[in-house]
């Protein structure tokens, strides 16, 4: 061991959320951040991956304006370190030799001390990086205080079979790292934190070395990073704990002994499951409003419980003053869902407004008169209900600049149950991702716990009566949603099943599945893909959502026959495989 080398080290988590493309506005409050560090005896302070531009830069990164601005900041902030304060590990783009690279920077001493390339690109899911990125090469450890650092960046950590993986953590235990530091942008899901933990815990397994997992948070689009950054002793004891959905600034004392490096720090309860999915959804809308400079949200208010559900999460992302509810009734709404919404109003503080649109229905049934004449009435006059609601909201969200937030929940997006250009009408949808089941929980679940930093009431919002009803879309007399789907916890289960897990028709119904319910939500699923593409970006909660985790073509006309798999015939794939060997050796 170097005699020179620190004993004792001060690590701050900037578990911060950076603002998509705003390169001045995130080494800004880097710096803010590095001067609370300071102020608390920090060596160090560590910044999420692609911190200074955001992540996931998607292609904005191949801007060379971009590249520029981003290496103009971290040479600032690197000068910046020689005033003797703490060391900053920072994520960045970074060009060298002609190719762009996802970066982590060490700034020490008023210089960039080292640099280490992310070698391990994911490529699946809402991950496209090797679209963008040029992979590392594994590299050792950077020093800092005598102390060598192993930087493996995110997906680096997340070792697979593959011979295309390098084993990154491998490396820089070889080659004599001391502390393992993880800069991530690792997205949300239901149960991520046990995901996480479990590949952060195989590492620490293999190479006995302690672990620092630093965690974006907040809403980028559809993605929602929740932080829950963390740190692992050597001995895979838990060293500390930050919070899910809220931004943390938080120095760990490391001490050197006998066995490695130790630490106890902070450890915070984590927010899951249901609460997880609602607090996701409240950070994911309020980052996109905030980020992208809408002053409020408007919303159509219809005594359902979708509309209900999105409005609690509204006014707990955004406070009551920035809400307005919009109740838009017409013949067939019930006098109880009049009085439920107005209600609902009430109890979350938001202003309600009523625009009744017969004159809008009925003067569109006027001009189709002539041609629909002689035809009974059916799904054409229910959508021209749904499309005049979402023309006047949209009215409203011009003139006075508010954005609309869409209420269709997951079932109702993954059999078309929506109205393209009426109830799909958007800029931004937080229960995108939320089963209709999930919906009845989360709304009963709102009634008695808020998340931390919510802006709502507590108590019960939601009025009960929303939640117990039968759902019904009140485009027609005595109307309810099972008049044409399945009942929601037969059509959740199945759907999870198709979406989630990619299952067969023949699986789903060897589990005991109606043959002939199965077959027609999955050709529902399919033909709704057109309109999938046509709606507002939401949230993401589950494993796999509508977007960027889903990406089915439209025109499309593989239908799976419901009959048990066939087993391939390995023999021929031998054979396949020997012939594409013999060619390229010729």
């Amino acid at each position: 061991m170097n005699s020179k080398a620190a004993d004792r080290l001060a690590i701050t988590l900037a578990q911060l959320n950076p603002t998509m493309g705003d390169v001045e506005g995130n080494a800004a409050r880097a710096r803010e951040a590095r001067a609370k560090a300071a102020a608390e005896g920090a060596d160090l302070i560590v910044f999420p991956e692609l911190y200074i531009c955001g992540y996931p830069p998607e292609d904005l990164v191949l801007k060379p304006a971009l590249q520029a601005a981003c290496r103009t900041e971290i040479e600032t902030l690197a000068r910046e370190t020689a005033d003797g304060g703490p060391a900053m590990l920072i994520g960045t783009p970074w060009v060298d030799g002609g190719k762009l690279y996802n970066a982590c920077a060490l700034l020490e001493g008023g210089r960039i001390a080292a640099i280490r390339y992310k070698v391990n690109l994911p490529n699946y899911g809402v991950f496209d990086e090797r679209r963008v990125f040029a992979p590392g090469r594994p590299s050792g450890p950077m020093t800092l205080k005598g102390v060598r650092i192993g930087v493996p960046v995110c997906e680096d950590i997340w070792t697979d079979e593959s011979p295309a993986y390098e084993n990154v953590v491998e490396c820089l235990a070889e080659t004599g790292a001391e502390i393992l530091i993880v800069p991530n942008g690792s997205p949300y899901y239901r149960d991520k934190d046990d995901v996480r933990t479990n590949v952060a815990v195989a590492r620490v397994t293999e190479c006995h070395l302690p672990l620092i997992y630093v965690n974006q948070l907040g809403g980028q689009d559809e993605l929602v990073f929740d932080g829950a950054s963390f740190a692992l002793n050597g001995d895979r004891s838990l060293a500390a704990q930050l919070p899910a959905f809220q931004e943390s600034l938080t120095t760990l004392h490391w001490v050197r002994t006998a066995t490695g490096w130790q630490c106890k720090g902070p450890v915070a309860q984590l927010v899951d499951g249901d609460k997880g999915d609602y607090a996701a959804c409240v950070l994911g809308l309020r980052d996109y409003v905030r980020k992208n400079g809408f002053p409020g949200v408007l919303l159509g208010v219809s005594g359902g419980i979708d509309s209900a559900l999105c409005a609690a999460i509204a006014v707990d992302a955004l406070g009551a003053d920035r809400v307005r509810g919009v109740m838009l009734p017409f013949r067939f709404t019930a006098q109880m869902s009049l009085d439920d919404a107005a209600e609902l109003s009430r109890n979350l503080g938001i202003r309600h407004d009523v625009l009744p649109i017969a004159d809008a229905v009925n003067g569109i049934e006027a001009s189709l008169g002539s041609i629909f004449e002689g035809r009974a009435r059916d799904i054409a006059e229910e959508n021209i209900q749904a499309r005049a609601r979402g023309t006047i909201l949209m009215a409203v969200s011009n003139k006075f600049n508010l954005m609309v937030v869409t209420t269709g929940n997951k079932s109702e997006m993954s059999v078309g149950y929506a109205t393209l250009y009426g109830d799909m009408n958007g800029g931004f949808n937080p229960i995108k991702d939320i089963y209709k089941t999930e919906v009845f929980r989360l709304s009963a679940l709102r009634n008695t716990w808020k998340p931390d930093g919510a802006l709502g009431p507590s108590g019960v919002v939601i009025p009960p009566n929303i939640i117990t009803r039968p759902p019904s879309a009140e485009l027609r007399e005595d109307q309810t949603d099972q008049d044409s789907l399945p009942p929601y916890e037969v059509l959740d289960a199945i759907l999870e099943r198709l979406v989630e897990h990619e299952d067969s028709l023949a699986a789903i119904v060897a589990d005991g599945f109606d043959r002939e319910t199965v077959a027609r939500v999955d050709r529902l699923l399919n033909i709704a893909e057109y309109k999938r593409r046509q709606s507002a970006p939401g949230v993401k909660v589950t494993l796999k959502n509508f977007g960027r985790d889903r990406r089915y073509p439209i025109t499309n006309r593989f239908r799976d026959s419901g009959k048990p798999l066939p087993k391939p015939d390995e023999s021929l794939a031998v054979r396949a495989n020997r012939a594409s060997t013999e060619a390229i050796d010729v």
